[in-house]
């Protein structure tokens, strides 16, 4: 930069470039770090509240940021001079732009909204070839309608942007589809394109400009841009490119296709994101020898700060040089090559951009159709899909995909990878390193990384596309749950538990089913298993459902519904009972209340009124004590009923623990070897198994079996042997049923007569 800028004979110039070299020394000063908390600082970062949240945009970044402010002072010029300098720095980043990417005799025009550029060209081409335009006007173009022809892949919103800033209406917008028998699906159609061109020319109509694609923005194709230029040619249409693939020009090697962009009339390119400069406009190189027209258009300007738009990319130009220009634009190509190569080796990826060798875009996608040559892959066939099932499975296919470009973002961040939806193919993944790794730093251990985490995750993507139709089958084939229909939910799929008093027919908020399926949520978490288990509104509705998460292992279908159904009926069962118990517990305190009330006034008739006297009352208890039992209240939660406590004294059955019954395990909890966790798909029957491995690990679950069903059930196995020692007689039986059913035993008479002897 210095040596070019001391070649400048201008003295203002000279002075600029002295100038600019004490700047980029304060800026070299600026970039030194010191060490603070663990954290690096940087002392030349913005105070207030951007400190620490502007991006690292390095020297070339700041070089193109100092263009903007010297600009401003530039402009408080002597306006000789002024005129002089400006007109220096747009010739030569013109000359400098064609040069490198081989626009022989251009045009530059810079500007801050990359498609005002199209927008001046379109005005350019209006009145080339329309002499009378700026006599009369609109009337012209009424009586010869203008006619603009766009690819059917071009970008959102573009067509639109024309007609608004040309005052052109809609019906002068042409949409070229692109191939889709022969050829790649995102070209644009030639022979299709001559045909409308001719049944325009028919109408009275005036082909007036194409905009072709060097790179669409979706996915990176190239048209074939020199059989469109030969349509152009033929029949005077203005041919206009854009595309980020115009950034291969500058390289050594050009695909044939990109290269004839270069004898195009006009093209639109975008250095700044290339490059990874902020605030550098957009450049639209344009070929055109009446510089009347050009001044009309809105393509030049006699203004010397309109020309000064170009100072950014100037110093920018000045500071990396030819070499440094052209490595960073081959270094996104060799990242976008690498990744495509990479991804041929992976299995259930699909490359979109197969034709494109030289494209620095790649995009992929995970396909939902599963060959079944992997072993690794081959845990449960795929069910026979119905043609309905085919768009469900299209959509879940699009799911998976979303959530592996999530993954990937969070786990390759550098990698600068997004996630869009194609018409045709569905949600896939776009690698652009031209547009992000000048910015991000992405390297080549970056995109390393990145295919070994899409290899790390096929497994789960693979494992929970097999599990959706057989998790549908069994919900279905469950009483109690409905299976919900979420496409943009990327797990094995979506329940809900209808409870007993839940409306089918109404989208308002249950209070009793959110509380279900929270409760479901809570002990499905508790289980511990791999799989990942959410609570959410079902789609277009207020209802609670349950949503399962992905599966990273072989999972049972049947097992995993089931516990869903048995755990759900459980939890409103005992919501049900708790809030039967409530009620009756409240009416048994009200009972017991009542009762004690009335016990206290009997009391007090027996005992008498003397006996109330302090005095009195315990002279006379010491002469004449109350021989009165022990009255009390107890409530009966099974029967829900008030009782008395008097049995209970009586027998001095208060002492003696109550063995409760054991629990009875539901027939839904499969028996589990060590360590196995739930949901697991069992291997008994597999064929995968030898006779002696299958038996002897059938014999290894029923040990597990006869061991998990505790030491209750041997020691009635043992009680029912006859003739054992430890066996209780026929009278201790008889006794504990006895007491269960409260009937007093013969020979416990003597416990009636002790029992007011001993509460005295």
């Amino acid at each position: 930069m210095d040596a070019s800028l001391e070649k400048i004979a201008d003295p203002t110039l000279a002075e600029m470039g002295k100038n600019l070299k004490e700047a980029v020394k304060m800026l070299e000063d600026s970039q030194r770090t010191e060490e603070e908390n663990g954290k690096k600082l940087i002392s030349g970062d913005i105070p207030g509240p951007l400190q620490g949240r502007i991006q690292n945009i390095g020297e070339q970044g700041h070089m193109a940021l100092l263009g903007h402010s010297l600009g401003a002072y530039i402009s408080t010029l002597d306006k000789e001079k002024l005129r002089k300098l400006t007109t220096r720095i747009l010739s030569d980043t013109t000359l400098w732009l064609c040069r490198i990417f081989r626009y022989e005799n251009g045009c530059a025009y810079f500007h801050e909204e990359e498609r005002e550029g199209l927008a001046k060209i379109c005005r350019l081409a209006i009145h080339s070839r329309y002499e009378d335009f700026v006599v009369d006007g609109f009337n012209v173009l009424y009586n010869k309608k203008p006619v603009i022809y766009l690819s059917a892949a071009a970008r959102p919103g573009l067509g639109q942007y024309l007609c608004n800033q040309l005052g052109l209406p809609f019906p002068c917008l042409c949409r070229v589809p692109c191939n889709t028998v022969f050829g790649s699906q995102h070209q644009m159609d030639v022979a299709f394109l001559e045909k409308l061109i001719k049944d325009d020319i028919e109408r009275g109509r005036l082909p007036l400009l194409l905009v072709a694609n060097a790179g669409t923005a979706a996915v990176g194709h190239t048209d074939k841009i020199g059989r469109l230029k030969e349509l152009c040619e033929q029949y005077g249409i203005w041919l206009h490119v854009e595309g980020v693939n115009l950034a291969t020009l500058a390289l050594g090697y050009v695909s044939s296709s990109v290269l004839a962009a270069a004898k195009c009339d006009s093209m639109t390119m975008t250095p700044g994101p290339w490059l990874g400069l902020p605030a550098v406009p957009a450049v639209t190189l344009y070929k055109h020898d009446d510089p009347a027209l050009t001044l009309v258009a809105g393509l030049t300007s006699n203004k010397p700060t309109d020309k000064l738009r170009a100072l950014p990319l100037w110093l920018s130009l000045q500071y990396l040089g030819l070499d440094g220009f052209v490595e960073r634009i081959k270094h996104a190509c060799q990242l976008s090559q690498r990744l495509q190569e990479s991804l041929k080796k992976v299995n259930y990826i699909k490359i979109l951009v197969e034709d494109e060798l030289s494209s620095p875009v790649v995009v992929f996608r995970f396909f939902q159709e599963l060959p079944g040559s992997d072993p690794v892959f081959k845990a449960v066939p795929v069910p026979n899909m119905t043609p309905s099932g085919v768009g469900r499975e299209r959509h879940s296919c699009d799911a998976l995909n979303r959530w592996l470009g999530e993954q990937l973002k969070q786990l390759v961040p550098a990698s600068g990878l997004t996630v869009m939806d194609l018409e045709a193919e569905g949600t896939c993944l776009r690698f652009s390193p031209l547009m992000t790794a000048a910015v991000l730093g992405t390297r080549g251990e970056d995109v390393d990384q990145l295919v070994a985490c899409i290899e790390s995750k096929l497994p789960v993507l693979c494992c929970t596309l097999q599990l959706r139709e057989e998790f549908k089958q069994e919900v279905e084939a469950t009483a109690g749950l409905l299976y919900v229909d979420d496409p943009n939910w990327s797990g094995i799929g979506v329940v809900r538990y209808e409870h007993a008093n839940d409306d089918k027919s109404s989208l308002k908020s249950d209070p009793e089913g959110e509380n279900i399926h929270a409760g479901l949520l809570k002990k499905l978490n508790e289980l511990e298993s791999d799989l990942t288990f959410k609570i959410g509104p079902e789609y277009k509705s207020m209802k609670s459902c349950l949503y399962v998460g992905m599966a990273s292992d072989n999972v049972d279908a049947a097992e995993l519904v089931e516990t869903i159904a048995a755990t759900a009926r459980e939890i409103e069962e005992n919501s049900r009972l708790l809030e039967n118990m409530t009620e009756v517990v409240r009416k048994g305190i009200q009972e017991a209340q009542v009762e004690l009330q009335k016990a206290s006034e009997e009391r007090l008739l027996e005992e008498g009124v003397l006996r109330q006297i302090p005095v009195v009352g315990s002279v006379l208890n010491w002469f004449s004590p109350v021989q009165a039992l022990q009255k009390g209240r107890t409530f009966n939660l099974t029967a829900g009923s008030l009782e008395s406590t008097e049995p209970i004294y009586v027998y001095k059955a208060q002492g003696a623990g109550v063995t409760l019954p054991p629990t009875p395990s539901g027939s839904r909890t499969k028996q589990r070897l060590p360590g196995q966790k739930p949901f697991k798909r069992s291997l008994r029957g597999s064929d995968a198994l030898s006779e002696t491995s299958s038996v002897s690990h059938i014999e290894d679950l029923e040990k597990v079996e006869r061991l998990s069903s505790g030491p209750e059930q041997i020691t009635l196995e043992a009680s029912s042997t006859e003739g054992h020692p430890g066996a209780p007689s026929p009278q201790h039986t008889d006794q504990t049923e006895a007491f269960q059913k409260g009937v007093p035993h013969p020979e416990d008479d003597h416990s009636q007569v002790e029992g007011p002897e001993s509460l005295r």
